[in-house]
């Protein structure tokens, strides 16, 4: 057993990050305490480096902007490329794999290896890639670069080892799929047309093989030109030349006729027996006009022509529509003999492809569904029923279908919340699928053993909110929960209705979820909480609402040109939020001037609704406007459903909620909330000449700072990706914005002010709690920021760090200013509060770094773009005191000490609320036994414990108040607080405590009263042998501290990062013990352990480009994260080094053995007359030894990374090796009864013929000639 021995006098006296006033670490400085006395702590810490290791596990949701579409028709599995390199391999549910190109080109075609386990991808970097898909996680075992020349086009002929490859220039080159080099044999563009051709016939768009004959090759070339290519005599059997550009080519199984498709939104169809010109020419949508014409339309970009052995053929193509109807959605065309059926889709068809009964493109094909891969779906058709409906899609496509804006992770849930969100939900289903079950059944999955209940929570735009069963690593939707349905929809008339036209005001930010007690709390952009809870059975109910008015509202305070030792504020009423109980306030009301007060955002429905069994609504929380101000957005929540209590916080305070009672025990400021224990000297500050409205900074738009040239609208939704650094328009916006505060010249010269370089400010940070917006239309409007908490994200030297930043200024800003000081003014009352929400699916924010403008200048950037930010409390605590000069410096107004004596004097200290833990605690050093305290974090770094009195009896409980005493302890750490946790003194999690579920609409029991089962988890409870109290981890942005509880002694302390800072912080089980886990802002992901946080793992995994990841990042216990990787998709990873060593047996299998089958007998008489029968060797054609070798300088092979160089056989492992052997010995053996049956019943056959034969023999012998 290790024993880990503190004294706090040496570990706080050496300790980094010792602030003034903190009454938790020794006599650094402010009132003595009593020296606590050394304390041994006994913990078996188990986990080591070893039991850590950081991969990548599964993806779900729709592969992001998609490319490409191949299907093997044997295995029935379908991978899809992505414009970023990803390939996403699909087959049954749970066969689902992802890879990714190294150099993240985008993926132009995939070709499947039928029945090979193999898979070809050709790339926008004119490379080949070959995929060896016989394992778990497919590797590439060859790559060919092409140096000279453009792919365009790949053809690979079933069971053909050669691949033909078109390129730009025209040319046809044939790749050897074994070893993945060249062949000598060549069809240059010069030789496939005629020598009297003037103009070049454009790259290649299409090859195939004839099905008559294996050894034609048919060439589409762009300009229309098409070309039938002998690869035996090595000359031209025929040229078309058509006026329309081709898209594509499809043969008729016969091998005698095929059609085009043309960029006149044409088909053409040709016969072999005359090419002289198209024996069929059709519009399918071009209808002729009244003057004869025939109506423009748009191209047909590809088409497909499959025969059907009891019906028609079917013609199946995209696009063709006339140009004149504008406004209609993408098409599929089904032609199936004289029935044309249009199928419109939601977003732009990006390929699709037509799945048939046989792999042979010499049989009649029997189609029976088509894939359409559409930018943002998947779909599959039933071509097998009249009316073509859709097959139900099992995979998780519609993670994006409103965009995502928060995540939340849970593993090792209760066993019963799965079962009962599916059946609730199951009730909403679509109907309408087809009753056919999904045809992409390939590869091979098994529940492992090492797995628990997980879920998903998404919350998105719309205000929906999606419950996914994540058990066994895989995705299946539970539950959908729609929050909007709790506000009134604002009517076009209603004086509220243009407040309310702006997108999204229902957008959730965070949820919180109690999966015992089933309580769910929902926090959404419009500054409101929901509070739901679950029952089975419908119900009527009337929504009760709650208004609080936290809001602060200081008057100008006393310059210090006035008095410099004046307090550090005004009365703590005149900051003090004020609340609103229930308070009826009419959608008109307004101040005399105009502009909102006291009125919600949204407003909540005030009649008695029915809601259907699931999650139902029992009370909303809505902040509310303050003389024209809207309410700031809410950062941080908990609720805990022993204590029957809620709690909220902004940038202006704290709020507790009784939800039992329906009453606010708290609504303060967080001033006030420190009372005498204040750790900060704050001073006075200059008084503003005019009033300016914080929606007027608070509210700043994102487009405010994009130019229109640096502006792109998505199709859904939209996203930035990249920002200006142009000093110029940088300085005449930072001139333009309230937050661009200037400080004078010689505080920056002051050695005193600056210890460290002015370099040192990229270690400097802020609070990473992060609300997104998009950007909006209409000119001269502002967009809100849904709270002034933003990272800045400043890419120097590749690390991400966060620079120095300004206080969030809620309610009324001071400004200090010159008697010229530009006069801001308030906003007008028209202008709504909040505009579209930006999801973090779509927030991509890639910061470029200037070498010649500095870090004043990406520092404005920063400060532009985010409007407002906040201050954040830093390593070293001064009371030294200073007052701002009335010269302003531009070019230094960004720049700053790390000292945080300037930041205590020259900014509104505006303290957020960053983080809320309800739990059993010690409130003060003299308490005997924990009581229910609420742990509150800062973005100073200050952590707050309040003690509270909560009523043990149910009755009680109902009727008697919740009384919350004075802030306890106070303690300092650098940086924004993020999370707490705590341990029992022999190192267990201690949980909160929680109700048992109990259905609120289930019919009571007269015999058995309906009362409150609690659960709690005191931290004296199983240390009997400890002694009492318990450890409390907290961790900040950029520290982690464990404190000893009650005598707040800190026994540990470790600065986790110096050159970034802590996105997500959370205390997480894995291998039966207790880690911190963290990451990074440069994308590092570390964890710790507890309670001595030595350092097990530090992996530099992600560097962090977007806001998206830092949104969506989240860690559960089991040793399991996920982030959005990408709009569409979410990424899970694991650092638990038992989940990567169980992950092979966990992961699906893409492929298993099946037997090929076999080709139709062709019968006599068409294998008479049907032309060529003629064998085709390939080897013979394309080998070395007839072509020769290819060009070194044309194409560079590179080895890939599978570790199988030497198998001739494309990606073949030893177990499908054996596998292939086993089924080779079948098929041997059952030849080999065959042909002994065979040569039996030939034997017996022969042997009747003898005896026969010689019974004829002997009739006969003595007959004369003239008698037969």
């Amino acid at each position: 057993m290790k024993k880990f021995r503190k004294v706090l006098d040496g570990l706080t006296t050496s300790s980094p990050g010792v602030t003034i006033g903190s009454p938790s670490c020794g006599s650094a400085a402010g009132t003595p305490t009593a020296a606590p006395t050394p304390r041994e702590i006994d913990v078996q810490e188990t986990l080591v480096s070893e039991n850590f290791q950081l991969c990548k596990t599964v993806r779900h949701g729709f592969p992001y902007q998609p490319t490409a579409l191949a299907f093997d028709p044997v295995q029935k599995i379908l991978a899809i490329g992505s414009r970023t390199g990803g390939v996403r391999i699909l087959g049954r549910p749970g066969v689902d794999c992802y890879c990714q190109h190294e150099s993240g080109a985008a993926v132009l075609q995939l070709q499947f290896l039928i029945n090979e386990g193999a898979l070809v991808t050709a790339c926008a970097d004119d490379t080949l890639h070959l995929w060896n898909l016989r394992q778990r996680r497919p590797a590439i075992l060859h790559s060919l670069k092409f140096n000279r020349e453009r792919i365009t086009f790949c053809h690979l002929p079933f069971q053909s080892k050669w691949l033909y490859v078109g390129t730009e220039r025209g040319n046809t080159h044939i790749v050897n799929i074994e070893s993945f080099i060249l062949s000598g044999y060549v069809i240059m563009w010069n030789k496939a047309i005629e020598l009297s051709t003037k103009t070049h016939p454009g790259p290649v768009v299409h090859l195939s093989d004839s099905p008559k004959d294996e050894g034609k090759l048919l060439i589409g070339f762009e300009s229309g030109t098409v070309v039938q290519w002998d690869l035996r005599v090595k000359k031209a059997d025929f040229r078309i030349y058509y006026d329309e550009a081709i898209h594509s080519v499809s043969w008729h199984h016969e091998g005698k006729q095929f059609m085009c498709s043309h960029s006149d939104g044409s088909l053409t169809m040709w016969n072999l027996r005359n090419t002289t010109k198209p024996f069929q020419v059709t519009f399918p949508h071009g209808k002729i006009q009244k003057d004869g014409r025939k109506e423009s339309c748009k191209p047909i970009l590809k088409v497909e022509y499959k025969t059907s052995r009891n019906s028609e053929p079917f013609v199946i193509f995209s696009g063709g529509l006339s140009y004149d109807k504008a406004g209609r959605r993408p098409t599929l065309t089904i032609m199936h003999g004289k029935a044309i059926t249009v199928l419109e889709m939601d977003y732009p068809i990006v390929e699709f492809m037509v799945l048939c009964e046989t792999p042979y493109n010499n049989e009649v094909q029997e189609p029976y569904a088509v894939v359409v891969l559409l930018e943002k779906d998947l779909i599959v058709v039933d071509l097998t029923q009249s009316n073509f409906p859709v097959f139900e899609n099992p995979y998780p496509m519609d993670v994006h279908e409103s965009p995502v804006t928060c995540t939340a992770y849970f593993a090792d849930c209760p066993p019963d919340i799965i079962p009962i969100l599916y059946s609730i939900g199951a009730k909403h289903k679509k109907t309408g699928y087809s009753q056919k079950e999904w045809p992409i059944t390939g590869g091979t999955w098994t529940l492992g053993s090492h797995t628990y209940p997980e879920i998903i929570i998404t919350g998105h735009a719309d205000g929906s909110i999606k419950f996914w069963d994540a058990s066994a690593i895989t995705l299946q939707m539970l539950y959908k929960l729609k929050t909007s349905k709790v506000f009134e929809k604002p009517k076009p008339g209603e004086g509220r209705a243009a407040d309310l036209v702006e997108e999204d005001p229902f957008a959730v930010q965070m949820v919180s979820w109690c999966p015992q007690s089933r309580i769910f709390c929902v926090v959404g952009i419009s500054a409101h909480i929901i509070l739901y809870r679950f029952s089975k059975y419908d119900a009527n109910t009337q929504i009760v609402s709650l208004e609080v008015r936290l809001q602060c509202e200081a008057e100008d305070v006393i310059s210090p040109s006035e008095n410099e030792n004046n307090p550090c504020f005004s009365e703590p009423s005149s900051h003090s939020p004020q609340l609103h109980h229930q308070h009826p306030v009419s959608p008109g009301n307004r101040t005399p001037e105009g502009s909102k007060d006291s009125v919600p955002c949204l407003k909540v429905k005030d009649r008695v609704v029915r809601v259907p069994p699931g999650y139902q609504s029992e009370l909303v929380i809505q902040l509310l406007w303050v003389d024209g101000e809207p309410p700031q957005q809410i950062t941080s929540l908990d609720i805990n459903s022993a204590y029957g209590l809620l709690a909220f916080g902004n940038c202006n305070g704290l709020a507790v909620v009784d939800y039992l009672q329906k009453t606010i025990l708290l609504c303060m400021s967080t001033l006030d909330l420190y009372g005498a224990s204040d750790p900060y000297q704050r001073l006075t500050r200059s008084p503003r000449r005019n009033r300016q409205s914080t929606s007027e900074f608070c509210m700043r738009g994102l487009s405010n700072f994009y130019s229109d040239s640096k502006k792109r609208i998505r199709t859904s939704y939209q996203s930035l990706t990249e920002l200006t650094d142009n000093q110029q328009s940088i300085d005449m916006e930072r001139s333009k914005s309230p937050t661009s505060v200037h400080y004078p010249t010689s505080l920056h010269n002051d050695p005193r002010v600056l210890p460290e370089p002015v370099a040192s400010l990229r270690a400097s940070h802020c609070s990473p709690v992060f609300y997104l917006l998009d950007n909006v239309k209409g000119p001269g409007r502002k967009l809100s920021l849904p709270t002034d908490l933003k990272t800045d994200l400043d890419h120097v030297n590749g690390h991400c760090t966060s620079p120095t930043s300004q206080p969030c200024s809620a309610g009324k800003p001071r400004i200090p200013m010159g008697p010229e000081g530009p006069r801001l003014t308030r906003r007008g009352p028209g202008r709504p509060p909040f505009r579209k929400a930006q999801s973090a699916a779509c927030m991509e924010i890639s910061l470029p770094v200037s070498h010649t403008e500095g870090h004043a200048s990406r520092r404005a950037m920063l400060q532009q773009l985010h409007g407002v930010t906040m201050y954040s409390h830093d390593e070293h605590h001064s009371a030294a005191s200073y007052c701002w000069s009335e010269r302003e410096s531009r070019e230094n107004s960004f720049s700053r000490s790390r000292s945080s004596s300037v930041s205590s004097i020259d900014r509104d200290t505006k303290e957020a609320i960053t983080t809320l833990q309800f739990g059993e605690s010690y409130g003060r050093k003299s308490d005997a036994l924990p009581t229910p305290c609420l742990w509150v974090g800062t973005s100073l770094g200050v952590a707050l414990l309040i003690p509270m009195s909560i009523p043990t009896d149910q009755e009680e409980r109902m009727e008697e108040p919740v009384t919350i005493g004075p802030s306890g302890a106070v303690q300092m750490l650098k940086g924004s607080v993020l999370r707490f946790g705590f341990l029992d003194c022999m190192g267990g999690i201690i949980q909160s405590p929680y109700e048992v579920w109990k259905d609120p609409n289930a019919p009571e029991d007269p015999d058995r009263p309906r009362r409150r089962k609690l659960v709690h988890f005191s931290p004296s409870s199983s240390q009997d042998a400890y002694g009492e109290g318990h450890l409390a981890v907290v961790c900040s942005e950029r520290q982690a501290k464990i404190f000893l509880m009650p005598s707040q002694s800190c026994l540990y302390v470790h600065n986790i990062t110096e050159s970034s800072f802590v996105l997500r912080a959370d205390v997480v089980s894995v291998s039966n013990s207790v880690c911190l886990a963290c990451f990074c802002a440069n994308g590092h992901v570390m964890t710790l352990s507890l309670p001595s946080l030595r350092p097990l793992m530090d992996v530099n995994y992600l560097p962090l480009t977007d806001m998206r990841i830092a949104r969506t990042f989240c860690f559960t216990n089991g040793g399991q994260a996920l982030y959005l990787s990408s709009p569409t998709e979410i990424q899970r990873i694991t650092y638990s080094q038992e989940m990567c060593d169980n992950l092979q047996e966990m992961l699906g299998e893409l492929f298993t053995p099946i037997e090929t089958p076999e080709a139709q007998n062709r019968g006599f008489l068409k294998g008479f007359f049907g032309g060529n029968a003629q064998t085709f060797d390939r080897e013979e054609l394309f080998g070395e030894a007839a072509a020769g070798k290819a060009s070194r300088s044309l194409a560079q092979h590179i080895p890939g990374q599978g570790g199988m160089e030497g198998m001739k056989v494309a990606a073949s492992g030893v177990v499908g090796d054996l596998a292939r052997a086993r089924i080779a010995l079948d098929e041997r053996g059952q030849r080999l009864g065959e042909l002994e049956e065979r040569t039996a019943l030939m034997m017996t056959s022969a042997e009747t013929f003898s005896k026969h034969a010689h019974e004829l023999m002997l009739k006969c012998k003595d007959k004369k000639w003239y008698q037969f």
